[in-house]
């Protein structure tokens, strides 16, 4: 199978999953469970969720994590602060890099929307440098829009 048709699929699975679930911990879980379940070299998935001037940790797979990260800082705080998607092929490369778990190599964080506020990011992360390429980029984008829509109606 073809990455946009796994996406695809992906994101179907992920929509069903949703379905009638009315709170937003308990659907952000699982999104992050289908994630790592389903995607190839990943050794964390999960979400930061916005609390004033810095990331929470949310539901997550994955070794512990980072509990707080200041917006700005390290990808995932960069992705809040620019309101854009980093794609790091190689995290050790990334100035101010925060080091959550040693063996992660590369790492895709997507800011996470609730109608028109941002809420947080879906952080991925990966021990193979170069995991995520521009197809894993769009596919993932449908995934947070998935996310997206059924957050606005929590």
């Amino acid at each position: 199978m073809n990455k946009k048709a796994f996406y695809t699929e992906l994101e179907n699975t992920l929509a069903s999953l949703l379905s009638g679930e009315p709170d937003r911990i308990a659907s952000l879980a699982n999104a992050s469970a289908l994630l790592f379940e389903r995607l190839d070299e990943v050794n964390w998935v999960g979400f930061y969720l916005l609390n004033g001037p810095e990331l929470v940790l949310g539901p997550f797979q994955g070794k512990v994590a980072c509990t707080r990260i200041p917006v700005g800082k390290g990808v995932c705080g960069t992705a809040v602060l620019t309101a854009r998607i980093q794609r790091v092929d190689n995290v050790h490369q990334f100035e101010g890099h925060i080091a959550c778990d040693s063996a992660s190599n590369a790492e895709i964080v997507l800011p996470l929307y609730c109608g028109d506020a941002m809420i947080g990011v879906l952080d991925i992360d990966s021990t193979v440098f170069s995991r995520f390429d521009g197809e894993d980029e769009e596919g993932l984008k449908g995934i947070v829009r998935c996310l997206s829509r059924h957050l606005s109606q929590c």
